[in-house]
């Protein structure tokens, strides 16, 4: 039975984009009481109301350190770090946003790799300049690229990505056979792999035995020539020591697009770093119409008592 034929459920809707997501959901299934709002204060009138929570980890964590509670919480998020704080309660089902971040996310990892191999940054400032730059370019075919976080994200940018004749390696939480990849090792085979690489693309979730992974000694090791993409979670990245490798040349450059603190203040050293793009954690938004559609799916699967896509461990962190 489809979740519109089954009793009405009211959801709570904590997004700044409360609105659309509204309309996108009653035009799918008119039998749902939506409350929607993307001020605390109005929430927490609904809260405990509310049964169900769609939106944004952020938002909705402030609601859990109230002391309210949902039975499940559908994030909108692919990250829920907000809501994993050490301070919050676990007792309810949190299921994460899956499926629905792969095609923007491997068109953004595609788009910064051409950029990288056609070195268009440097031909913008010859134009600034007036001068002639007329260098050969180079291609993708043939360079290694690892993966880093072999979930349904990372496997949509190697689907992307291979038809452009790369070498693909990944690294995930352990080592397993993954077509398209030539190798998934675990994360403690991240050393080794990054020395090879030509492009480390990091799509890690924030997690206690991801944080602080590319740290001095893993910059130290890797090709003066290449590009790390950090995608994943600003966590990840020691910011002193990326800084620090870039301006000794121990890779050739940087695309941040999420920072330890969003947004970034002034002053930060990502905004002077030498040969680092910041992109302002614009990598993969969330559609609502794609959230939509796997919000409604996981309800049908809540009310028939089944698996929920994307339900967070809250041991493993994801």
């Amino acid at each position: 039975m489809s979740a519109c034929a089954q009793p009405p459920v009211r959801v709570l809707l904590g997004e700044t984009e409360h609105a659309r997501y509204a309309d996108l959901l009653r035009q799918a299934a008119p039998v749902l009481e939506l409350v929607g709002s993307d001020d605390a204060a109005e929430l927490a009138r609904w809260a405990d109301r509310c049964p169900l929570w769609l939106g944004q980890p952020d938002l909705l964590a402030k609601l859990l350190r109230q002391g309210h509670r949902p039975q499940w919480l559908q994030s909108t998020w692919a990250g829920i770090t907000p809501l994993l704080a050490a301070d919050l309660p676990r007792d309810y089902r949190l299921t994460r946003a899956v499926g629905i971040f792969g095609q923007v996310m491997a068109e953004y990892v595609l788009c910064h790799l051409l950029a990288h191999e056609r070195e268009l940054f440097a031909r913008l400032a010859a134009q600034v300049e007036q001068r002639w730059d007329n260098r050969q370019p180079q291609s993708l075919a043939g360079r290694r690229v690892l993966i880093v976080g072999v979930g349904d994200i990372g496997l949509s940018v190697a689907h992307l990505l291979a038809p452009f004749a790369v070498v693909l390696c990944g690294v995930a939480s352990h080592a397993r056979v993954v077509p398209p990849f030539s190798e998934v090792a675990g994360l403690d085979a991240l050393p080794r792999l990054a020395a090879d690489a030509d492009y480390v693309i990091n799509l890690l979730p924030d997690t206690p035995a991801t944080r602080d992974v590319y740290d001095a000694a893993l910059f130290a090791r890797l090709k003066p020539s290449a590009l790390l993409i950090n995608a994943g979670r600003g966590a990840a990245v020691v910011d002193a020591d990326l800084v620090a490798a870039l301006e000794r040349g121990q890779l050739a450059g940087a695309v941040i697009d999420v920072c330890r603190q969003e947004p970034l203040p002034p002053g930060h050293a990502f905004w002077t770093a030498p040969h680092l793009l910041l992109t302002g954690h614009s990598a993969a938004p969330t559609d609502p119409r794609l959230m939509a559609r796997l919000f409604l799916d996981n309800l049908a699967r809540y009310r028939a008592d089944t698996e929920l896509r994307g339900l967070v461990d809250f041991v493993r962190g994801y």
